[in-house]
């Protein structure tokens, strides 16, 4: 749940930047990191390998900054990109890993798909404590988060560092990324901070009830997910998380109050029932007249 509300809530910031792939970027970027340290040190220490996801999914990050300040290539083209190799790199390394002896035992695959069954106490409160802390940050410089995401000129009038809010929003969306990858998996994580996000961007126009809905919609797509996946033996947890969240953006795309497309269409029907009164002649009134 906490990893829900963590992601729920990065996701609007990474909706309004306007950096939907980056999360996916940053994703897989991160699984290179998680296996280099294991082959340093032959252990699956949770915290050890949140260390080196970071760290990698930060190089990503940088090589994303360097590519579009450096060339012509535009930011989802670079975003591809690091996707694509560090995740290719992740692999192969992941293979290395494999053949040496006693890798087949060492789960490391599980961090591709995810797997919350995997996970022990001291994984999940390291957990809670990074996601508190993402949370945490977001609430108290809340002033500060809307007018750099929405007035970036007049943040810089008031003094607020521009770069180092873009380094912070880096840092923070890094660290969701690493804390949600044992229990969702790379390739899925990316779901869990656009989900939430897009589903409450249908509710509302104010982005501090969105922030709120992003948190109870990943929240309750963390939990709801876990607990189905208890239902069953060997059902995933990860993907059944993903599944419970499409179910939130299937409702709020149909119902929402802002966009949904049932809500337009009554209001369409209503305007236009409007206006064809409108237009109807009184009575006594001859036609045309």
């Amino acid at each position: 749940m906490i990893l829900g509300i963590a992601s729920g809530v990065i996701g609007c910031l990474a909706y309004w930047k306007r950096q939907n792939l980056m999360s996916d970027a940053l994703s897989h970027a991160a699984l290179p990191g998680v296996v280099v340290v294991f082959l340093l040190t032959g252990e699956k220490h949770l915290f050890y390998l949140v260390i080196g996801a970071g760290i990698s999914a930060l190089i990503g990050a940088y090589f994303i900054q360097w590519v579009t300040t450096s060339s012509r290539i535009s930011e989802d083209s670079a975003m591809g990109m690091v996707l694509s190799v560090f995740y290719g790199l992740g692999i192969m390394l992941l293979t290395i890993a494999n053949r040496l002896e006693g890798g087949n035992q060492s789960g490391l695959d599980r961090f591709i798909y995810g797997q919350a069954a995997a996970m022990v106490r001291s994984d999940v409160i390291t957990m809670i404590i990074l996601a508190s802390i993402v949370i945490l940050v977001v609430i108290v410089g809340f002033k500060e988060w809307k007018i750099y995401l929405f007035d970036p000129q007049l943040a810089k009038g008031l003094g607020l560092s521009v770069k180092g809010m873009n380094s912070l929003y880096t840092a923070v969306l890094v660290i969701t990324i690493v804390v949600g990858i044992q229990a969702v998996g790379v390739i899925l994580m990316a779901a869990m901070l656009i989900i939430p996000a897009v589903s409450s961007r249908y509710w509302t126009q104010s982005f501090k009830t969105m922030l709120v809905l992003a948190a109870v919609f990943g929240g309750l797509s963390g939990a709801g997910g876990t607990f189905i996946s208890t239902l069953g033996r060997g059902l995933p947890t990860g993907s059944l998380i993903v599944v419970v969240a499409a179910g939130f953006f299937v409702v709020s795309l149909l119902f929402g109050k802002e966009r949904g497309l049932i809500i337009k269409y009554f209001h369409f029907k209503s305007h236009q029932k409007a206006q064809t009164k409108s237009l109807e002649p009184l009575d006594g009134e001859v036609p045309g007249k």
